[in-house]
């Protein structure tokens, strides 16, 4: 046991705290719209904050622990090619505005208004699929993780009975989950979400700071610099001979990732969360500065696990974690708990139970959403549409809280057994690529392409998972498909080099898959679109605009090109605009900055040696970022607590519709519907 009662008391503590506000705020949910999407009243720090706590979680932290490790700075300074792109999707509002404007509480409710149910059930399932196949393996990575960091034993007793430590954790784990999520939904879950990240802020730059001041600089550097010749952990342009976790990786995630911009459903509650469009508009703009200081925590513990291991100073340590790492024979999961386990000898009494403390949130907050997430879709866009007769709202909350109850279970027997054979982010890439191959089509064409189609839609959802479920399938079966093959006489060079491991990892099948849906996506509805769609309709826009959606307020006329460009509009008040221009500010000062260094490194007499990097990284990749995160933490703490109060106080006011539960009629929602016959009837 690694804990002294210290570290106990910092991971139990705030636990309770936690379960204690998800009791109060359940008080709070009163109908369908409440339990899927908080009321729709959430302001913008609420849904910054609480959906980045979430979208972050305890297996994404491991993931990225194995990137680092593998890569250390060097492959991901090439994700810095994507920061003018994410500067205008931020900026502009891309997608998530629209789909607010929808006011569809699913992504495939949105798609049975722009296509067709038949299609809203078959992206449904197929969501719902790819996604409790993606979640299967979160518990046993969390449980796994915390056996290894706490140095619990492998069994206990109790009254007789030995009982397997994996296995009860996730048990425990996935209750607590279940009792926060069960109570109130996504508005439980967004509420505990919030609060865990306020903890979590201070927690981060604590860790920086004690990591900082644990490991000089010059012992990172030496041992990060000390690699072969094309395996750089510093160096962007030398790592030639670096697998999986490349510059190709790096490119497929940025095109993957504009391109399935929203797609993702794990935490789709998020998304139609917001008190109107614009303020979902304003939560991606805010979200720019809202992971400072996470992501400086998870490379600083990345290169200093590295580090301890590596270098001489160290040389004990490692050895007694080396030990410990060598009592795992499974090689993937040695892999996965090389860091945490590295960690839990060096960090000190407090902060240790500190970062179990994160971790433990993280893990909460992604199982509380993807519980919700992908329980309610299954009632949401499979069995609603199915139905004659719609729910009672008792009747669809019971069978909501039923279906997440089950994806918990399907997520236990499944991390269970389940053998995971290749690095985390692989695995969510290809189990990903079932819905994500091309849904990402459907929804920017659903969404800014009047003359998308049904047919267009079937099309593109079809390819893209059939080619990513076919690299899942392949991946499983390929070490007995091969000395099937070999036994029957396919000895070929190519397969006996291949027998082990497919070739073709998640990520380039993931990029096959998209590709080849965009090309159907568009050339089919071409060939099938007879009349444009409404698009002004599904928008709620200009007759068909709704008042809550858009509130009138004081605001300022668009000014310049610039405006223009930063997508400033009559919705943005000052204050608005003052936090647009200062996310571009500050972004392309930094841009500039990576630009510059990259630009001279592309010189062959002037290209930096591995000192040159170290001093960029540290300052550019370390410093400033963590300056920048301690005056965030500040911003954001007072900006969450402040919308906390308002979705209350917002929550015990609201004018709630029994309508608004999901359904669709003639490609519009229900509760529109029934408002526009009122108005036709009163004419």
């Amino acid at each position: 046991m690694k804990f002294a009662l210290l570290d106990w008391l910092m991971l139990l503590i705030p636990l309770c705290g936690v379960i204690a506000i998800s009791v109060i705020a359940r008080r709070y949910m009163r109908s369908v719209a409440d339990f899927m999407a908080g009321g729709r009243v959430a302001g913008r720090y609420l849904v910054a904050v609480s959906d980045g706590m979430a979208a972050m979680g305890l297996i994404t932290v491991v993931a990225q622990f194995e990137f680092y490790y593998k890569s250390g700075f060097a492959v991901g300074h090439w994700y810095n090619l994507a920061v003018p792109i994410w500067l205008f999707i931020n900026l502009t509002g891309y997608i998530v505005y629209r789909f607010r404007e929808t006011r569809a509480l699913t992504m495939a409710q949105f798609f049975e208004i722009r296509y067709s149910r038949k299609f809203r059930i078959f992206t449904g399932i197929l969501a719902y699929i790819s996604g409790i196949v993606n979640y299967g393996i979160f518990p046993a990575v969390a449980s796994h993780f915390f056996i290894y960091y706490c140095g619990l034993p492998q069994t206990f007793v109790v009254g007789g009975v030995t009982i397997s430590m994996f296995g009860a954790l996730m048990a425990l784990f996935l209750g607590v989950a279940l009792f926060i999520v069960l109570g109130g939904g996504h508005l439980t879950s967004m509420v505990t979400d919030c609060v865990q990240a306020l903890f979590g802020y201070v927690i981060y730059i604590v860790i920086a700071v004690v990591i900082l001041s644990m490991f000089d600089w010059s012992q990172i550097s030496t041992t990060l610099l000390d690699r072969p010749p094309g395996e750089s952990l510093l160096n962007p342009f030398d790592t030639g001979k670096l697998q999986d976790f490349n510059l190709a990786y790096v490119l497929i995630s940025i095109i993957g990732s504009v391109y399935a911009y929203m797609a993702w459903q794990g935490n789709q509650g998020f998304n139609a969360a917001a008190a109107s469009p614009h303020e979902a508009k304003m939560g991606r703009i805010l979200g720019t500065w809202r992971a400072g200081a996470l992501f400086v925590m998870l490379a600083l513990i990345a290169v200093a696990a590295y580090t301890y291991m590596n270098h001489p100073d160290f040389a004990s340590g490692a050895l007694a974690v080396q030990q410990e790492l060598s009592t795992i024979a499974d090689e993937t999961l040695r892999t996965q708990v090389a860091v945490p386990v590295a960690l839990s000898h060096f960090l000190p009494v407090g902060v240790l139970g500190g970062f179990a403390a994160i971790m433990l949130f993280l893990m909460i907050s992604t199982d509380t959403t993807y519980l919700h997430s992908w329980g309610s879709i299954l009632i949401q866009d499979v069995v609603l549409p199915l139905r004659k007769k719609p729910f009672t709202p008792e009747q669809h909350i019971f069978w909501l809280r039923v279906s997440i109850f089950g994806v918990a279970l399907f997520a236990f027997i499944f991390s269970l057994f389940f053998r995971q054979n290749d690095y985390i982010l692989m695995f969510f890439s290809i189990t990903g690529a079932i819905y994500l191959g091309g849904a990402g089509s459907v929804i920017v064409g659903g969404l800014y392409w009047k003359r998308g189609t049904s047919a267009g839609a079937w099309w593109a959802m079809i390819t893209g998972a059939v080619l990513g479920g076919g690299g899942l399938l392949l991946q499983q079966v390929w070490t007995k498909l091969t000395e099937r093959l070999i036994a029957h006489g396919f000895d070929a060079a190519w397969l006996v080099a291949h027998r082990e491991k497919f070739p073709i990892n998640g990520q380039w099948m993931w990029f096959y898959a998209f590709t080849a849906a965009i090309v159907a996506y568009i050339v089919v509805s071409l060939l099938t679109c007879r009349a444009p769609f409404n698009m002004d309709r599904m928008l709620h826009r200009g007759e068909y605009a709704r008042a809550e959606d858009r509130p009138q307020a004081k605001r300022e006329k668009r000014r310049n090109w610039l405006d223009r460009y930063l997508g400033i509009d009559e919705e943005f008040t000052r204050g608005d605009r003052a936090l647009s221009y200062s996310v571009f500010v500050w972004t392309f000062v930094t841009f500039g900055i990576w630009l510059v260094a990259t630009v001279i490194n592309l010189v062959p007499a002037w290209r930096w040696g591995g000192e040159g990097w170290s001093n960029y990284f540290r300052y550019v990749g370390i410093w400033i970022p963590f300056t920048v995160a301690v005056a965030t933490s500040i911003w954001f703490s007072w900006g969450s607590i402040r919308d906390l109060r308002r979705l209350f106080r917002r929550l015990a006011t609201l004018n709630r519709n029994i309508l608004d539960d999901g359904r669709v009629v003639d490609h519009q929602n229900v509760d529109d519907a029934a408002r526009r016959a009122e108005k036709s009837d009163g004419a």
